[in-house]
């Protein structure tokens, strides 16, 4: 299985990338993970919603140009279905043995994803209502997945 999480902006702090490169490490001998990052665009503080909306539009439209059409993909946002870790396992596991080779995470910017890439995500998953930092999401996400599959494995970690 390959994942791929793909992002808007670039992780600055190195806590961050060092655990993002923990997890994918572990992760080897379950899957191949990568992270593929896209250009955010400046944010200005206040800016009206059409304002925002562009900028979704812009950085979504980068996101999409590097979503393979094959893949499964999975937009992270508030709005999406809250799996605990056992239904994310299991998920995993349906969508391996189903055929599907290749899963796509996406995290939009500061701002969150825009329509285009929504309508074109196969669904949409919440880790919370709660807003994370989008570099600390990576390092959420990356040992979630990696906690799915040592429960995928009945392989002792997520007691």
């Amino acid at each position: 299985m390959r994942i791929t999480v793909l992002c808007v902006g670039k992780v600055k702090e190195k806590y961050y990338t060092d655990a993002i490169a923990e997890y994918a490490k572990r992760l080897g001998r379950y899957c191949r993970l990568e992270f593929i990052e896209v250009a955010d665009e400046k944010t200005p503080d206040g800016a009206p919603e059409s304002v925002n909306r562009q900028i979704r539009r812009k950085e979504g439209q980068r996101l999409l140009e590097k979503t393979p059409d094959s893949a499964h993909v999975i937009a992270l946002a508030i709005e999406g279905k809250q799996p605990d870790s056992l239904e994310l396992s299991a998920k995993l596991a349906r969508l391996a043995n189903s055929g599907t080779s290749h899963i796509v995470f996406l995290i939009g910017g500061s701002l969150g994803l825009s329509k285009e890439v929504m309508e074109r995500a196969d669904e949409a998953m919440s880790f919370s209502r709660l807003t994370f930092p989008h570099q600390l999401m990576r390092v959420i996400l990356s040992e979630q997945v990696y906690r799915a599959y040592r429960i995928m494995k009945n392989e002792p970690y997520h007691k």
